[in-house]
């Protein structure tokens, strides 16, 4: 029902995650991303639980193929579950298990985890690698990007009604969560409008937060 990618920018040391589905609200469920630590996405017969499980691990020096290990340990009905991982270093790891749905496949290189589950075809996963391997600019674009090549080889089985990117860069709270939880249309398409709207806002955002006496002006009624 799900394909995704976690990633990191080798450049800024960013992380992010890049999901969509035919289930309503799956980047809620399936989105882990903590600043200077990594990324997971769990999905397939979702546990949220994992996502944390998997950011701790890392937390502690873990690499992600031993963040695997660990979720893999202590998760719960974990033959139902897949899980992406990538850490501080650019490591990834992949768990998917054999109760995973439909056609499932994975692929992955350094900074890069992609898996999927219900797809048309087994070989989506890797061209949303190859996608963001050969992707330049800010890690949300090359997110979105890998995440459109993934649709574009055929995505699921089925149509998709949901999606999500979220990227963590220094700061504690994601810098970038933005999510369509359910349309006829295309989710992928309408995370991406408002990314286009949102990335020439983050910087400020990030700055008003931090201080906001150095922050540009609002922009509304009343701003002076």
């Amino acid at each position: 029902m799900t394909f995704s990618l976690v990633a990191r920018c080798a450049e800024t040391g960013m992380f992010g995650v890049a999901i969509s589905s035919s289930s309503p609200a799956v980047a809620a469920r399936c989105s882990f991303a903590q600043a200077s630590v990594g990324a997971v996405a769990t999905q397939n017969v979702t546990d949220p639980t994992l996502g944390p499980m998997g950011l701790e691990a890392l937390a502690r020096g873990l690499s992600a193929e031993e963040a695997i290990a660990e979720v893999k340990k202590r998760g719960h009905f974990i033959e139902f579950r897949q899980v992406l991982i990538v850490d501080k270093s650019g490591r990834s790891a992949i768990h998917s298990g054999d109760k995973s749905l439909g056609i499932w496949s994975q692929a992955q290189a350094e900074d890069v985890a992609s898996g999927g589950n219900l797809l048309a075809h087994e070989d989506v996963p890797k061209m949303i690698v190859s996608a963001f391997l050969g992707s330049t600019g800010h890690l949300g674009d090359r997110l979105l990007a890998a995440l459109r090549a993934g649709l574009s080889a055929g995505g699921e089985a089925g149509p998709i009604h949901s999606a999500g990117l979220k990227v963590v860069d220094k700061v504690s709270w994601p810098v970038v969560d933005l999510r369509c939880d359910w349309t006829m249309e295309c989710p992928i398409e309408a995370v991406a409008s408002a990314w286009a709207v949102y990335k020439p806002q983050l910087n400020d955002y990030v700055k008003r937060a931090l201080d906001p006496r150095s922050a540009p002006s609002y922009g509304v009624p009343g701003d002076r």
